[in-house]
């Protein structure tokens, strides 16, 4: 259970943690390299923990040092073992079944209460129309691939998550023949699918991009790679940026690299519209605390910031609209449901619409809400906590090192009042 007394004033600075998601990239595409490939400054996290574990499984090696780790790759050969658990991790999972069924082994997926109820049917339609067997009772996971991927041609939807098209482009180059990957709808998400294109140029694997609506792959292609960097994550400083907005003082967040890719770095011109004061430098983002004001909020490439900015809309003068984010319902819960139950609870004038929510500016008041055992639902609401009135206490703060262990901990740098 995490407590949380309300504060004026946030001042100091703090690095942000390493991006999650370039982390598992990273690791995916180190685990289809040949020979030794350095990871420098990775996250280490339960998330990517299991990451770590499920590349092993895949054949890969891993050796884990003070701010780097060593991946030994399998060449492009996975030899998956017959059942991987893929802990609370969507992506990894995701990547690793598209990449176990390289291999003609048969291998089972599954993962947590949670990960066990979100979506994989999309991308084993896809894997299937490209020579995979593949089973799934539910559309959900546990689910098993049988390969080996031959290539050729294969559709699949945009609409429900990048992470099936990552996989799949992940995967593809190690085929025997050419892929060509078809999306029936612009995709959701789109920055998620550069960051793969990123990390895999990183490892001199290319892809033809038309317009993200269609990938040409080559096949038999190797991942060649000796040394790679993970830079530091926007989704985990969004909290941090935003919690700074919200009270007086001044903020500084560093590691955080001004030309990212990274979709979440939209928080900065989102805090900028809202009326923020910042300053962005080559590494490193400051916040002057202030009031804001109501926006709209397309959040279709970006629904990880849903939770967040659904605190910020509380607390900006007049209206603020989240649209175009139906696609966080299948997180780790349905974050839409879940931020406007919660603000509910602590007196926030909120709606709950189908693709997102409305939000006025609202006095909150402390009181005991649920995680739902989602990281940024509990980061969020501890953000939210900190301008109600009386103490808030949150449970599930547990699986806040899913992606962010070091969060309380900044917090507390900041001179917030956590424990």
């Amino acid at each position: 259970m995490l407590t949380i007394n309300p504060v004026d004033c946030l001042t100091g600075s703090i690095e942000a943690p390493s991006s999650k998601s370039y982390t598992i990239r990273a690791l995916m595409a180190a685990s289809l390299a040949e020979g030794e490939v350095v990871v420098h400054k990775p996250l280490v996290s339960d998330d990517t923990s299991s990451c770590f574990r499920v590349c092993e499984d895949l054949g890969a090696r891993i050796s884990l040092h003070d701010d780097y780790l060593i991946v030994y790759g399998t060449a492009g050969q996975p030899t998956p073992k017959r059942v991987i658990d893929c802990g609370n991790s969507g992506t990894t999972m995701r990547l690793a079944t598209a990449i176990a069924s390289v291999s003609n082994k048969n291998t089972s997926f599954k993962g947590d209460a949670s990960l066990n109820k979100r979506p994989i049917s999309p991308l084993l339609e896809a894997l299937n129309q490209m020579g995979v067997a593949t089973q799934s009772t539910h559309g959900t996971p546990p689910h098993t691939v049988e390969g080996p991927l031959r290539g050729g041609g294969c559709s699949i939807t945009g609409d429900v998550s990048s992470q099936f098209i990552s996989a799949l482009l992940f995967a593809c180059p190690c085929a025997k023949k050419n892929s060509e990957i078809k999306v029936r709808n612009p995709p959701k998400s789109r920055p998620y699918i550069d960051m793969t294109l990123d990390t895999l140029k990183s490892f001199q694997v290319y892809i033809e991009n038309h317009d993200y609506l269609a990938f040409n792959v080559l096949g038999n292609q190797s991942y060649v790679c000796r040394q790679i960097k993970v830079e530091g994550d926007y989704s985990s400083a969004a909290f941090i940026l935003s919690a700074a907005s919200l009270t007086e003082g001044v903020v500084e967040v560093g590691n955080l690299h001004i030309n990212s890719l990274q979709a979440d770095r939209k928080i900065v011109s989102i805090l900028r519209q809202m009326g923020a004061s910042i300053e962005v430098a080559e590494e490193a983002v400051t916040v002057y605390g202030g009031d804001l004001k109501g926006i709209e909020v397309d959040l279709s490439n970006c629904p990880d910031l849903l939770p967040i900015v659904s605190v910020l809309g509380v607390y900006a003068e007049g209206e603020t609209r989240i649209v175009n984010c139906e696609h966080a319902r299948y997180k780790e819960c349905d974050r839409i449901y879940a931020m406007a139950s919660e603000l509910g609870k602590m007196g926030a004038d909120v709606s709950e619409e189908k693709d997102g929510l409305t939000l006025r500016k609202s006095r909150l008041h402390g009181t005991q809400l649920n995680g739902f055992r989602d990281h940024r639902i509990v980061m969020a609401l501890a953000v939210a906590a900190l301008r109600a009135e009386g103490e808030t206490k949150v449970t599930d703060d547990e699986y806040i090192n899913i992606t962010y262990p070091e969060f309380k901990h900044h917090m507390t740098v900041l001179e917030a009042q956590l424990s």
